[in-house]
């Protein structure tokens, strides 16, 4: 009588595995990123500083330029930091629970200060006079380092090999709409609006023309380049010119050869749709299934979802709906949980597969999230737990400058004194518990997202993920109140032994009886059910979201 018994239960089990449950199967999924601005994370080799960079001329001088009208620090030139700074510190990032690091761009960039353009000053947006490139967006050279970075002994390899020895994914920055300001000089500058190939042979120089003054039918050095305005005074790589594709695709495909697991893609939104296409195949065709996420700036949904369509770019983006959402919930508006469901597109949308993309609430192009640290809390047990990939900017574990737009604040220099006193910093140590408890759980890396509720306060969803012989379903509770709240869940709830990831412990839920908890104020509580779907109402939801259909 026992095996009877016992029997239809293991089939029982055996069915319920056998029903796939996730909202992407995509490897870096998993990842959680943390995002620095090399120049301005840790200065870990001063003898890379380049502080006699730009001769004795104060106007084109490289190292410490600090911003005209910025009570607040800011600085427009070089300050130091490097692969080594972030080598130094790798412990400090993986210990907060991140498993991949963004860096901006590595290429050359000019040896001088721009002096063309309108300057750069407090509240200036896309003015670039006085600036330099220590941001690495202003490539002039695609195949080679920037000499700010790399230490004897310490390459873009290196720093690669010692991010994955610490069991961490290296993304990496890419552009591919322009290199550096090109012209309204008064005077022509060395390297502006020129490229050069991995030999040092020049290919393409603007020769401080405006666009339309440019005459690539004639003189083979303007090819490289539109002949129609771009950003401010950057030189506009011409998207239509094949040699323009190799050069890209050479320079990118090094850097995958030297360690690179992925890639941003800066300015997706300001090229066209076969351009990325076929930039994509080909670096994916050396390094298949290569994870990528563009930046368009851009709060349509439907816009910037077209690049996330296999016959376009086919890769992912930074949310940037849902981007405004989160300024909303966790910043002084404090809008309720609401906000988001409608930019969360779990039953529809316009993209490929929401689940791919990366979530985040501010970083280097906007004023950052202006939060109390109890609004930075509640963010990263959004971010840590809801869809998508977070993306944490650097400092903000620390609220570090805090609601300062670039060129007042944005991406001040944070230093190694910064670092070594964030561990005691209530952000820091309340984001750690929950980028840990992430780093640790499937549903919430993978699994479809079920919201039972998003409204004022409180948000309670179910993130669910069965695959390949494991099963977990994750319930979340998330609280940003100013006070503790007691929460009851019966909809969709399967019995079983959930633990609680955030105050340890099991929990026995009787069938058809509640889960019942008490969350902190602006705290989040995960139970973990390791087990596979068994509870009809809510295996029929999971049914739906498994059968939407998404654009290709």
């Amino acid at each position: 009588m026992r095996k009877l018994v016992v029997l239809p239960l293991l089939l029982a089990c055996h069915a319920a595995y056998a029903q796939d449950y996730y909202g992407t199967l995509e490897p870096f999924a998993k990842e959680a990123v943390y995002f620095v601005v090399t120049d301005r994370f840790v200065n870990g080799d001063p003898s890379n500083d380049q502080r006699d960079q730009g001769g004795n001329d104060p106007a084109r001088r490289t190292f410490d330029r600090p911003t005209p009208g910025s009570e607040a620090g800011d600085n427009i030139g070089y300050l130091g930091g490097d692969f080594k700074g972030i080598v130094d510190h790798l412990d400090y990032i993986r210990g907060m629970g991140f498993t991949a690091l963004w860096i901006t761009p590595i290429v050359d960039n000019p040896d001088e200060a721009f002096t063309g353009g309108k300057p750069a000053q407090k509240g200036g947006f896309l003015t670039d006079g006085g600036k330099t490139g220590y941001h690495g967006y202003w490539g002039v050279n695609f195949y080679q380092v920037d000499e700010h970075l790399p230490s004897p002994g310490l390459d873009f390899a290196g720093l690669a090999d010692a991010v994955h020895a610490k069991d961490m994914k290296l993304v990496l920055d890419i552009v591919g709409n322009h290199g550096s300001p090109s012209y309204s000089m008064p005077a022509p500058q060395p390297k502006y609006g020129q490229l050069f190939d991995r030999d040092g042979k020049l290919v393409a120089d603007h020769q401080n023309l405006p666009p339309e003054k440019l005459d690539p039918r004639n003189n083979p050095l303007h090819r490289f380049y539109n002949t129609r305005p771009g950003l401010a005074e950057l030189s506009d790589l011409n998207e239509n010119n094949p040699a323009v594709m190799d050069y890209l695709a050479g320079a990118y495909s090094q850097w995958i050869e030297q360690g690179a697991d992925a890639f941003r893609i800066d300015t997706i939104g300001w090229l066209p749709h076969p351009f990325w296409h076929e930039l994509v195949a080909r670096l994916r065709k050396q390094k298949p299934g290569m994870f990528m996420f563009g930046e368009a700036f851009e709060y349509d949904p439907k816009k910037i979802a077209e690049h996330t369509w296999k016959k376009n770019a086919g890769v992912s983006v930074l949310d940037f709906p849902l981007k405004e959402g989160l300024s909303k919930v966790f910043g002084h508006e404090q809008a309720g949980f609401e906000t988001l469901a409608d930019r969360l597109y779990l039953r529809s949308g316009p993209y490929a597969n929401p689940y791919e993309l990366t979530t985040f609430y501010d970083n280097h192009d906007m004023a950052r999230l202006d939060a109390t640290d109890e609004g930075f809390i509640d963010a990263h047990n959004w971010l840590f737990t809801a869809r998508g990939i977070p993306v944490i900017y650097y400092g903000s574990e620390v609220g570090f400058m805090r609601g300062r737009p670039e060129h007042d604040g944005n991406r001040n220099y944070f230093g190694a004194e910064r670092i070594a006193a964030a561990a005691d910093h209530p952000i820091q140590r309340n984001l750690s518990r929950i980028a840990h408890v992430r780093a640790a759980s499937p549903a919430l890396q993978r699994g479809l997202q079920v919201n039972l509720e998003l409204q004022g306060d409180h948000a309670v969803f179910y993130r669910v993920y069965q695959h390949d012989g494991e099963a977990q379903t994750a319930l979340v509770l998330l609280n940003k109140g100013n006070e503790p709240s007691n929460f009851e869940v019966r909809k969709l709830l399967q019995a079983g032994n959930w633990r609680a990831a955030i105050a340890g412990g099991e929990v026995n839920v009787a069938e058809g009886q509640p889960l019942t908890a008490t969350v902190p104020a602006h705290g989040v509580e995960v139970f973990l059910l390791d087990a596979p779907v068994t509870q009809p109402q809510l295996r029929a939801e999971l049914d739906k979201l498994m059968r939407v259909k998404r654009p290709r």
